[in-house]
């Protein structure tokens, strides 16, 4: 209803408006201007995008992009700078983009939540992508618009993304 910014509940007619639930997402680069992409413990080999994660109650959106780096990939953060957002009101989040400056390197995933994390240059990761080695998020994503802004240009994948 009017536009998505609500839904009516067919059963009995209420109104639904969405909860905006801030989450952060990031490019971390490094020294060396290398990019950190990970793979969820839930995906299937291949699948790698940017990290993110929600903002806890009075967190800053900065200290959320350093403390899920640290949590997921045991990677210590600098500076961090806004780039962009991405709205999703149904399931309830906005996706607040950042570049984030790495301080350290050594990657030690979680496990649970991240299965794999590598670093990559520019030419990584482009052959990485044209050998369908690594697949990466859909055009329409933040993720793509951050890895491709540090990329400066297209990644061509021949529209092989994951869904």
């Amino acid at each position: 209803m009017q536009s998505g910014w609500v839904r009516r509940c067919s059963a009995d007619g209420s109104d639904h408006y969405p909860r905006t639930d801030p989450a952060v997402i990031m490019t971390v680069v490094d020294d060396d201007d290398r990019l950190l992409l990970g793979s969820s413990a839930r995906w299937p080999a291949g699948r790698y995008s940017t990290l993110a994660g929600f903002v806890e109650p009075g967190e800053s959106l900065e200290a959320t992009v350093r403390r899920e780096v640290r949590e997921e990939v045991g990677v210590e953060i600098g500076d961090v700078a806004y780039l962009g957002s991405q709205p999703w009101p149904f399931p309830a989040s906005i996706m607040l983009g950042f570049v984030a400056q790495a301080l350290t390197t050594e990657v030690h995933v979680d496990g649970e939540e991240i299965a794999a994390a590598r670093w990559f240059t520019r030419d990584e990761l482009a052959e990485s992508v044209a050998a369908r080695e690594v697949l990466l998020s859909p055009r329409l994503s933040i993720s793509r618009a951050l890895v491709e802004h540090w990329y400066g240009g297209r990644i061509d994948d021949g529209g092989d993304t994951w869904r």
